[in-house]
């Protein structure tokens, strides 16, 4: 066979393992969501948006990701995603957040205990929590009702 025949071959093999990787890439950011939100839905917190709900999603969601890939991940993201908490009170408390549940998740010794954990800081946490050991929200005129 000569070489011009074998190199649409190649050009398929490339191309069917970038797809896979792409699966893959997409597949745990969805993989994250669910389990965030699954466990979001069933709490029933206040402040969907800047309040306990919203500081729960953001510590549970990064406490997933330091828990089964790295914090180093959760960093990327919060510097990326909340411009590393530059810029407004909401930036700033959902970095704080995200910093203590990489925190939580890459202590874990198991999913059950990470979950836990993160729901008993939640539990403990406070409007304007200055503390790196205390999540923090907004005040409640801030709250929005909302999923993000």
């Amino acid at each position: 066979m000569s070489h011009a025949a074998t190199k649409p071959i190649r050009g398929k093999r490339h191309w069917r393992k970038v797809f896979v990787l792409a699966v893959a890439l997409g597949a745990y950011p969805a993989f994250v969501m669910v389990a965030t939100y699954s466990q979001f839905f069933a709490v029933g917190l206040p402040g969907g948006r800047n309040g306990p709900a919203d500081a729960y999603r953001h510590s549970l969601a990064s406490a997933i990701v330091a828990y089964t890939l790295s914090p180093r991940c959760v960093d990327w993201v919060t510097a990326v995603m909340e411009d590393d908490g530059q810029g407004n009170a909401a930036r700033a408390m959902d970095a704080h957040n995200n910093r203590l549940g990489a925190r939580i998740g890459a202590a874990a010794d198991s999913w059950n205990a990470m979950q836990q954990a993160v729901l008993a800081a939640v539990k403990n946490g406070a409007i304007d929590a200055r503390s790196s050991d205390q999540i923090t929200w907004l005040a409640p005129a801030a709250w929005q009702e909302r999923l993000y």
